[in-house]
């Protein structure tokens, strides 16, 4: 079959006409890395990048339709065929007497393409899951590879670099598998196997990483007024607009391809939903419902402080529940402050009173009814947007005293869990 068309290739081939193609040569584009395939099990003497890539640059020069790539890999084998035919020539005129055409000149370069394969980075990221129950499971694996090409252009009548431009691709592989392993009668065990492993072809991805590369020298040159359009107009174009975002967006991404950027708010409310779970000293803890509304304040693009009133009930199944009203005050740690979504740690400090309406809740105030606990907590926060977030937490919260139950017995005081899910809603951003 023919060879199928890299991703990505149609913004290669679908750029706009030039005023004049430019005649380019290569004379060498070649992995320069000197990687070999990764290999779990002694040394793989198995190069990780095709060799090819000269093969492979021309190629896409051709599809651009922006240049007339010349022969110069392999100028040896051209300049003796070139010699064979003027010799054939000759002799043929000696022999017949008719003058022979003159062989016509080679066509020359106005620019020399250079560069090559400069980076390949073998478990970027690795990951998996897995679960197994009873004899039967199963379980994924994937692995992130990245390779880096640079290329450039020279001028040949003056030497200047003109742009070098350099890209990258990820390069993936995956793995799942099935199994199962059971006795399923007395001495009659089962067992069986099924999955299957994914490489994403490393010569599929340089032709990416090198289409890319050309996409992108051509728009700089177009930039710059080394290479014109056709047609003015076409500067316009929507595969051009959108290589000038992109290279915009890509000044605040990180080497993942996530793009980092202040995102969250200096203040912000928050509202959630959630269960709490009652652990003190009667047995069998029943797990009930909470609710709660929050202020947000932000000092720096880490840490935020997470003010909270709200109320639900702490109960066993039998003989113990009680409804209660708390305000908290947490601080919370983001690890990826400037990314969509970002897991943080929580700690805080609050004090809950006992009471079912306004009456008990006063009464319990007047009482010195003050509960005090400190709290440590888990979570993970998803922008739906740079204004609207969604946040997932877990905590732990511990009493100053064991008085929350009626009951003061055992080593430990009363202590609860809870689970949330809320929203955060930002005002502004930061600058």
């Amino acid at each position: 079959m023919l060879g199928v068309p890299a991703p990505g290739n149609e913004d290669l081939v679908n750029l706009p006409p030039p005023q004049q193609k430019v005649v380019a040569a290569v004379y060498k584009f070649r992995d320069q890395t000197g990687q070999y395939k990764p290999s779990a099990n002694g040394a793989n003497w198995s190069t990780a990048i095709t060799q090819g890539t000269t093969t492979i640059l021309l190629k896409s020069l051709e599809e651009s339709g922006w240049f007339s790539p010349i022969e110069r890999e392999n100028l040896g084998n051209l300049l003796n065929e070139r010699k064979i035919i003027r010799s054939t020539r000759a002799e043929a005129e000696a022999i017949t007497g008719k003058r022979e055409p003159i062989l016509p000149g080679l066509l020359f370069a106005g620019i020399i393409l250079e560069g090559g394969i400069i980076s390949y980075d073998a478990n970027v990221v690795t990951g998996g899951a897995g679960l197994r129950y009873f004899g039967a499971g199963g379980s994924g694996q994937y692995r992130e590879d990245k390779v880096t090409v640079y290329l450039r252009a020279i001028s040949t009548s003056t030497g200047e670099i003109l742009k070098t431009v350099y890209t990258s691709k990820t390069i993936l592989s995956q793995a799942i598998d099935f199994g199962l392993f059971r006795y399923v009668k007395f001495k009659r065990l089962l067992e069986a196997e099924t999955g299957f492993t994914y490489n994403e072809p490393s010569e599929i991805a340089v032709k990416e990483a090198i289409d890319k590369a050309v996409q992108s020298l051509v728009i700089e040159g177009i930039q710059a007024g080394y290479w014109k359009l056709k047609n003015k107009d076409d500067l316009e174009h929507p595969i051009i607009q959108a290589y000038f975002h992109e290279r915009e967006d890509i000044q605040h991404t990180d080497i993942h391809g996530q793009k980092m950027e202040n995102r969250r708010g200096l203040i912000g409310f928050s509202a959630a939903a959630g269960l709490m779970q009652y652990n003190g000293d009667y047995s069998k803890q029943a797990i009930k419902p909470i609710a709660e509304l929050g202020f947000r304040a932000s000092t720096n693009k880490n840490i935020v402080f997470d003010t909270r009133v709200g109320r639900g009930t702490l109960a066993a199944q039998q003989n113990f529940s009680q409804t209660i009203n708390y305000g908290e005050v947490n601080i919370n740690y983001n690890l990826f402050p400037k990314l969509r979504y970002t897991p943080y740690l929580q700690l805080g400090a609050g004090v809950l009173v006992r009471g079912n309406g306004l009456g008990d809740f006063l009464n319990d105030i007047k009482s010195n009814g003050w509960h005090p606990y400190v709290k440590a907590g888990v979570g993970m926060e998803y922008l739906l947007t740079n204004r609207l977030g969604i946040d997932f937490g877990f905590s732990s919260s511990y009493m100053f005293n064991d008085r929350i139950d009626g009951l003061e017995q055992g080593r430990f005081n009363d202590y609860f869990y809870s689970g949330k899910a809320g929203i955060n809603f930002y005002f502004g951003l930061y600058k």
